[in-house]
């Protein structure tokens, strides 16, 4: 083969090797992340000479994050003591004890937003909290709530990056009677929220909510979308979390969805609200549309999901028998101010049929608003 031949093979296989490789940490990636953090799973293990039982010894044992405090590296199933720690998304994951926290700096693009998702759930009867934060921004998440009784509650947590390297830490403020109660966490990932692109005529942002966090391609439960007061930066772009409780974003891959790729899932009742301010034109109608139904995932009852704009409410019923299903609902309205807020939640209370501490409730989708004329 001809020298000129040799070389432009070997450039094409040195491209294609390149592209299909993960990104080095420490590098810049040549595209906007949406994957897990390295080890974000923690299924590459501390050395067992690192080890005291459970306890991680060492500030960089556990590979590819820093710990300080009482880290434990758990595997999932009974536990000395008859504790039972679930790992839903793989094998292992730590337990924070009073005071500890892992972090690991990660490489971004200074002046976007990320959001982090992360499985997480309380392993003793104590109100527990995670605190999650980058350098200047912080939220403590309540996991005291479980929204799923298999312990696969995920959540998201958005910041906007003010340097080329952040260092994202997980801690657990509290202290408790045992020192090694605490959050379990066992999954994390990053995405970043690229800037909204608005659809023609429709006054709300992300109306579809096709816009938001990572979701693990190969677990169910959908992401739980803190609180505003938890959450300055939102990880689902355009919309207010105003509530006590979290919502839900769910995906197309794993619930019934009836617009697109992705909807929120009203959990928590009343306890749980979404809501966007939208720009609009004193004493104009405007119709405000939107789509009910169920996630398709054994939820059951009567729903109700209420809407608020201006000074018009609209309940809208739904009877679901957890198989799947939308309907279309309206609300025709005249703005009062040069602002209207739109708000959503659902009137009751919803678990599965079959699993009585798995919270769950009505879907909503594809929010419209367009003037009338």
């Amino acid at each position: 083969m001809p020298w000129f031949l040799s070389l432009c093979f070997a450039l094409i296989f040195s491209s294609l090797g390149n592209g299909g490789s993960a990104t080095t940490p420490g590098t810049r990636p040549s595209r906007w992340l949406d994957t897990l953090l390295p080890n974000g799973n923690f299924e590459l293990s501390p050395k067992k000479s690192n080890l005291n039982k459970t306890v991680i010894i060492g500030k960089y044992s556990l590979p590819k994050w820093e710990i300080s405090g009482l880290v434990e590296y758990i595997s999932g199933g009974p536990q000395p003591g008859g504790f039972y720690f679930a790992v839903p998304r793989g094998v292992h994951a730590v337990r924070l004890g009073n005071e500890a926290s892992i972090s690991q700096n990660v490489r971004v693009k200074r002046g976007s937003i990320y959001s982090l998702t992360f499985g997480t759930t309380r392993t003793c009867a104590q109100d527990e909290v995670l605190r999650v934060s980058v350098p200047g921004q912080s939220g403590d998440l309540s996991v005291q709530t479980v929204f799923s009784s298999n312990g696969g509650d995920t959540y998201a947590w958005a910041f906007k990056a003010t340097s080329d390297v952040v260092k994202v830490t997980f801690h657990n403020p509290g202290i408790q009677e045992d020192p090694t109660c605490g959050p379990l966490l066992d999954a994390v990932a990053i995405k970043e929220i690229l800037p909204l692109k608005y659809t023609k005529g429709n006054l709300v942002k992300n109306g579809g909510f096709e816009t938001g966090p990572h979701t693990f391609k190969n677990y169910s439960t959908g992401v739980l979308l803190p609180p505003k007061q938890e959450d300055l930066i939102s990880p689902l772009p355009g919309w207010i979390i105003e509530s006590l409780k979290p919502v839900k974003y769910i995906d197309k891959k794993h619930f019934f969805v009836p617009s697109g790729f992705s909807a929120i899932e009203l959990v928590a009742g009343r306890e749980s609200a979404i809501a966007q301010i939208i720009r609009t034109i004193p004493h104009k109608s405007y119709e405000l549309t939107f789509i009910i139904g169920e996630a398709k995932n054994g939820c059951h009852g009567s729903m109700v999901v209420e809407a608020f704009a201006a000074d018009k409410t609209i309940k809208v019923p739904y009877n679901s028998v957890g198989k799947g299903g939308s309907k279309n609902a309206s609300l025709t309205f005249q703005a009062l101010t040069s602002r209207t807020r739109i708000t959503f939640y659902s009137s009751n209370y919803h678990t599965k049929l079959n699993d009585y501490g798995h919270m769950c409730g009505p879907v909503l989708d594809d929010v419209s608003v367009l003037p009338l004329r």
